[in-house]
């Protein structure tokens, strides 16, 4: 009922349930120990230890998010300098292509001039 009030998410990932979760769990601990002080301990370890292994995974998973951006950006950047580098390639051969084509030419004009008439 509650969970709908707060209009929590029934799947995935939801901070609302997990804050009820977490009270209910809270109140559970503290019923249990006012009856059995031992159980009541008990109970507090494994929610403390829940909550470590919880942090835990929230770390791993945002460290997995930065390290997948990061190899995502160093493939983008070797994309682009292949990108460059082909390009480079491809205007020095033009250039090279343009330099034969005018000695070419220049070998054919000096040729026609100095040609007896």
């Amino acid at each position: 009922m509650r969970l709908q009030q707060k209009q929590a998410r029934e799947t995935g990932i939801c901070p609302v349930r997990e804050e009820l979760y977490a009270q209910c769990f809270d109140e559970l601990i503290r019923q249990i120990t006012i009856n059995c002080a031992e159980r009541g301990l008990l109970l507090l370890r494994v929610r403390v230890e829940i909550r470590m292994t919880i942090a835990a995974y929230q770390t791993l998973y945002e460290s997995s998010i930065a390290f997948g951006l990061k190899l995502r950006c160093e493939a983008i950047q070797k994309r682009e300098e292949e990108k460059r580098l082909a390009d480079e390639k491809k205007h020095n051969d033009e250039v090279d292509g343009l330099k034969k084509a005018n000695d070419q030419l220049k070998a054919n004009l000096e040729s026609l001039l100095s040609a007896p008439k």
